[in-house]
Order: C-alpha cells, then structure tokens, then sequence
C-alpha cells in the first residue's frame, strides 16, 4: 500500500501537512526556414515494446475511482475510452471499481450506450469480453453537488463498496467540472470526511483536477490556499495531459541521454526555442468558457510553460519525481516576467474574424493568439529568446517544440530540432547534405523518427491512460505542483493586467491563415 498518510476529517480542516509543416510564426517572426528538405532515411525501428503489459508495470493498488463530471465532454471523449483501454489491458488491479457522479437520474447502461469507448482501439471495435469487464466495474451514483447530505451518503456508499471487497481501497476523485465547481466538490469532501482513508485500514485519497489552476496570480494562490484545508499536497493531482504525451516525457530523456545533444544545449550553441500549439479549429460552441479565459490562461499558462520547462531545465539529480519537479520550479522561477512597459514589443495578440459574432459580444477583446518572447535569466540560456505562440482558427493543427541552432560562421544554414507533440507524435531534425551531382550544392534533408513507424505492432499508452495510472500508483512526475502554478502565473501577470485593460492592441486576423504578423 502507499506510505501516504491517513488524514482524519480534523486533521485535515487543519491544512495540509500532423504533418510536419513550415516553420511557424512567432511573435510576428519567422523561425529561419532552411531550404526544401528532401526525406531522409528514418531511423530504424526500435524493438521493443512501448506499451507496458500488465506484468511490466508496477502492481497497483485496488482503487476506486470517483468521476464528478461523467456525462461532460471530458469524461465521454478521454477519460472512459481511456480507462476501458487499461481495463481490457489488464493494466489496472482487478477489484477496480469506477464510480460515476452525476446529477440526473443515468444508470450506468444509458451512458455507456451514448459513449465511444473504442476511440483508442485501431480499429475502434470493441472486444465483447472488455466490455463486459468494463460494464462489471462501472457504476452510476446520482447527488446534488450542494448538498452536504449527498456526501455522506457517498461515503457511506464507498464504504459499502470496501466492505464488500474485503479490502481497503485507494479512492481518487476526478474533478471533470466546470472551474467554479471545483472548489465547493473540494470543501464538501473534505468536511464530510471524504478526504480520509476507509475506515476500516490504510490507503490512499487523492484528488485530481483539471486546469485552469485558478484565473491570474491571487486567484490561484486563494484556490491553492483553499484546496491545502482539505487535501495535503501529496494528495493533489493537478492535470497536465500535456506532459503525459510520449514525445514530451522523451524531451528529457532525449536529452539527458545522447550526449552529443546534451553538450550543445545551450546559449552557445542555440539560437532560439519556440514553443508552439496551434489548431484549425474556433471556440467550438464554447463561448461562455473561452469569454472568462482566452488563449493566454488556456494553454500558455499551463501546457506550454511547462512544455518550455521540460525542454530548457537542468538535469535532475535523479530521474524522481522529487527531483525533476525541483528542477522543473526553478526553470519557472528563473523565466523573467514581461514587463509592463515592454508588453507591445514582446507579446503580441490576436482575435479571429467573426468571433465576436459567435460570443456575441461586440466590445469583446479575449484573445484568441497569443505569442510571447520570454528569456531564462541563467547562464545556460543567457539572451536566447524563447517563443511561446498559440492559437485557434489558424492554418495549421500542431504542437511542437523547435529548437533552433545557431548559423555556422561561414554558412548559411542551419539546424532545426523539433519535438512534434501531435498531431505526428516524433522529432526530427533538419541537416545540411551535399546534393547529388558534380557540383557541390548543399541542400537540407530531414532525419526523422516517429512513434507511428517505430512502435507499429505495439502503440503507446494515450495521454489519459498514463494520468490515470500514474494517479492510481502516487506518481507525481507529470503532474503540476502547486509551486510550478504560482510560478506560471507569475510569469504571465503582467501581461494579464495590461491586456485586461483595454483591446488597443488586439490584432485581426482571417480565420484558416497564419495568425497576426507583428511586423
């Protein structure tokens, strides 16, 4: 069982103890754009397996998981798909039971009739013998998420559940709730007793959430503050899918691995990191959560900053959780904030044509691009800018991470590493080779590796799968501390309250283009 300890109901009130693609523009700049690359020999296929079976991963605990939030977007699209995929893989304990809240009257046949759970299988067929495992472990739980009452009744009913098992079991509360809904499931848990072990011996309760972490710099420190009455931070896992992505957990590794990369990782050798996410598609429908958010809080305070974290930190003492989180913080720490009298140089943002229509609301200005120049203030990074850029509407549906290497004093090419997050999970780099022929002509030629090709026969765990089992066993590695949030936030605040201001600068640009150029 896990050594995290058994809180009381009084001890805890107490507080807690794609195709690859022209390189893309950014803060109205072009990353330099080397010569047409011609396809490269790929690099040969590894042979092992990248999905771990059921006997290659470590136990885990017999848990309960309790979903707020099941008939969502969220829970339908990623989470059952993606706990169905482990259930049929065996790669969860077999008294698994997964608990769905909700406050209409659904029984559990009902939803699951009205979800795809297939979604991950590569055929998307279902095997009848998971589904009926699935069916077996999955129940329907109808409460009112105001009232105090509905909480004990939900303890009583994970009691219950224990009892009938015979064993203490782990209980980790997924919060897929709208953000104003967070706090009040958190309180109520917590003052009803629900943030405590079974009562009958020794496991672990944890609590996942999903961002945004709060709203700017106060309202995440108050949401953090609120959250440590009930759950310590051992407890509390803060979703970052992001960081669950294959060829993100493979920057580190990438780089602390190969040496002749590791050696050139710096200002000396580097020219520029671009941090990049953009997508095809508008708000989809999503008015009321994009007013409150915009593309700064969406993706740049959470997925991005700590995508830039992961690529620029230094290397962890070791390969812990412990360990990389610290390193990770004081990436964060050492980002320098924009200044407000700098905003119009170094952050540039933009609003698609025809979303005031679709929110309506005429006198909006919520941004939906967002490009920000940041620097490192440490020697490895001294003065090498570093580009974070997102948006909706935009040509092109990517999200990677370039680095860029500095011009050769004689020449006049250059290289390009980039990690493709999705849509083509892979990283490949551009090279200068000789053309053949009898003339000398240089030209650039990709060297690629992909997931797709090198894992073929065995895939890889979606992002979901591994937030949930890395939950499930106390793995807090891909997850955001509560420290590495109030670092993000820090980093953005003043641009928030200079672009909370006015619209003055706030660019136009046509949907399915390259976004605003700052020129």
């Amino acid at each position: 069982m896990t050594d995290e300890p058994q809180r009381s109901h009084s001890s805890a009130m107490q507080g807690a103890g794609e195709e690859r693609s022209e390189p893309y523009t950014q803060y109205g700049e072009r990353v330099p754009e080397p010569a047409t690359p011609q396809r490269a020999e790929s690099v040969s296929s590894v042979a092992s397996s990248a999905r771990q079976q059921a006997d290659t991963v470590r136990a885990l605990d017999p848990t309960i998981l309790v979903i707020f939030g099941i008939t969502g977007d969220l829970a339908q699209r990623k989470l059952l798909p993606a706990l169905y995929h482990l259930l049929k893989d065996d790669l969860l304990h077999p008294h698994t039971q997964i608990v769905g809240v909700s406050r209409r009257d659904f029984s559990a046949e009902e939803l699951l009739s009205k979800t795809e759970l297939c979604v991950l299988e590569s055929d998307n067929v279902c095997d009848p013998a998971a589904i009926k495992k699935f069916g077996e472990r999955f129940s329907m739980f109808k409460m009112d998420l105001a009232n105090g009452d509905d909480y004990d009744r939900l303890l009583n009913h994970l009691n219950d559940m224990e009892a009938k098992t015979g064993m203490c079991m782990n209980r980790l509360y997924y919060l897929s709730v709208p953000p104003g809904a967070s706090n009040p499931i958190v309180a109520n848990l917590g003052e009803h007793g629900l943030n405590a072990s079974c009562p009958h011996g020794r496991a672990a309760t944890r609590l996942l959430v999903e961002k945004p972490f709060g709203y700017d710099l106060p309202s995440a420190r108050e949401l953090i503050a609120e959250t440590a009455k009930y759950f310590g931070e051992e407890q509390i896992f803060r979703i970052d899918h992001y960081l669950a992505k294959e060829t993100v957990q493979n920057i580190l590794t990438f780089r602390f691995n190969n040496p002749i990369f590791e050696t050139i990782w710096d200002a000396e050798h580097i020219a520029r990191v671009d941090v990049v996410a953009t997508e095809t598609i508008g708000i989809e429908g999503r008015a009321t959560f994009y007013e409150q958010t915009g593309a700064l809080r969406d993706l740049v305070q959470s997925h991005l900053l700590q995508l830039l974290a992961t690529a620029t930190m230094e290397r962890p003492s070791e390969m812990a959780s412990d360990a990389v989180h610290a390193e990770r913080l004081k990436l964060l720490q050492a980002v320098e904030p924009v200044p407000a009298d700098k905003t119009g140089e170094r952050a540039v943002r933009g609003q698609y044509d025809g979303y005031k229509k679709e929110v309506s609301n005429d006198d909006s200005f919520v941004e939906t691009f967002a490009s920000l120049k940041l620097f490192i203030d440490s020697p490895r990074w001294q003065n090498v800018p570093m580009h974070i850029t997102t948006g909706k509407a935009l040509d092109v549906k990517k999200t990677e991470v370039n680095i860029t290497f500095k011009q050769h004093a004689t020449g006049s090419h250059t290289n390009v590493l980039t990690f493709s997050v999705q849509p083509n999970e892979g990283i490949d780099i551009n090279l200068c080779v000789k053309k053949p022929g009898f003339d000398d002509q240089i030209q650039s030629a990709v060297m690629d590796f992909s997931y797709q090709r090198a894992f073929d026969d065995h895939g890889h765990p979606d992002a979901y799968e591994r937030v949930l089992v890395d939950a499930v066993r106390g793995d807090h590695t891909l997850f955001a501390t509560s420290d590495e949030v109030l670092a993000s936030w820090h980093i953005l605040q003043p641009v928030l309250e200079t672009w909370t201001k006015n619209g003055d600068d706030l660019k136009t640009y046509k949907q399915n283009t390259a976004g605003p150029i700052n020129s």
